[in-house]
């Protein structure tokens, strides 16, 4: 297993851990991870990458190492754009001069691809592993959105603890039943923490569980990403779980329109794997991406 080293860079009021893995001047992957997740869920692909990368990957404001902004602040959201504006801040501190490779899985992957829009000049290529957007909202769900959201404020949520690792590793296993036991070990120790009272709970803020008072503009979307100048890589599992529930009845080449926004996009599919499929088929996702950005 690649070891890697702890960065902590203090950006827009917050202090992030990044998580680098490889040397300083090799070539460099930026990865974000998915939500309610954490940056050493790349290990795996990082072990299976054949060349020499430098690997960054931060965990996101609110979610393993890094500050938890808003629950300083007495409770409230963490709005979706914020994540844009860190990897900016981000980038400019370890890239500030160069085209750079962004390797995002689902929330994180809807950020790298919404970011390559943003900024177009400063990225050179995209991989988007079972990153989908949202199902389509409509203007008639406003009302009871931002009805829930302000219930959600009055009563914040609140996570789960666990008695052990190894039951935080059988939790992961629940949700991901192709997820090997030493895997799921090993990402049960980056996934949580003691919480001080002989128990184990998830290194994330709760505040994430709250659903924001805004609607998904599928519209808005597309805009952006029919700005993105860098070819785009979409991996995506056979079956996906998740993107059949976002499609819900909507008929799944009628959902994935929405992909011919990118001026470049190609499509890879995995078999034998879920969600995750950086967990379940590492090896082939480090070949895709390493065939793609090299």
């Amino acid at each position: 297993m690649n070891s890697s080293q702890s960065d902590f860079v203090s950006i827009r009021g917050v202090r992030l851990h990044v998580r680098r893995w490889g040397k300083r001047d090799a070539p460099t992957l930026f990865m974000l991870h998915g939500w309610m997740d954490v940056a050493a869920s790349f290990q795996f692909v990082v072990d299976a990458l054949a060349g020499e990368w430098q690997v960054l990957a931060p965990d996101a404001r609110g979610f393993g190492l890094s500050d938890w902004p808003v629950a300083a602040q007495g409770g409230g959201h963490y709005w979706f754009h914020e994540y844009l504006a860190d990897l900016d801040a981000l980038l400019d501190h370890y890239a500030p001069n160069d085209t750079v490779n962004l390797v995002g899985h689902s929330m994180g992957a809807n950020v790298v691809c919404l970011y390559a829009g943003a900024r177009p000049q400063r990225v050179r290529r995209v991989v988007d592993l079972e990153g989908f957007g949202l199902a389509p909202a409509l203007a008639a769900q406003a009302p009871h959105r931002l009805e829930g959201w302000l219930d959600g404020l009055r009563a914040p949520p609140a996570l789960k603890s666990y008695a052990s690792l190894d039951e935080v590793a059988a939790r992961l296993r629940r949700t991901n039943p192709r997820l090997a036991l030493t895997h799921a070990r090993f990402l049960a120790q980056h996934w949580s923490k003691p919480d001080g009272a002989g128990r184990f709970v998830l290194q994330a803020d709760p505040a994430h569980k709250l659903r924001g008072p805004l609607l998904y503009r599928l519209d808005e979307i597309m805009a952006v990403w029919a700005r993105v100048q860098a070819p785009v890589l979409h991996v995506e599992a056979v079956a996906s779980p998740i993107l059949s529930e976002l499609a819900g009845t909507m008929p799944l080449a009628e959902f994935k329109a929405r992909f011919s926004a990118f001026a470049d996009w190609r499509e890879r599919l995995i078999s034998d794997a879920g969600h995750m499929v950086h967990h379940d088929q590492p090896e082939q996702v480090a070949a895709l991406i390493e065939a793609f950005c090299a």
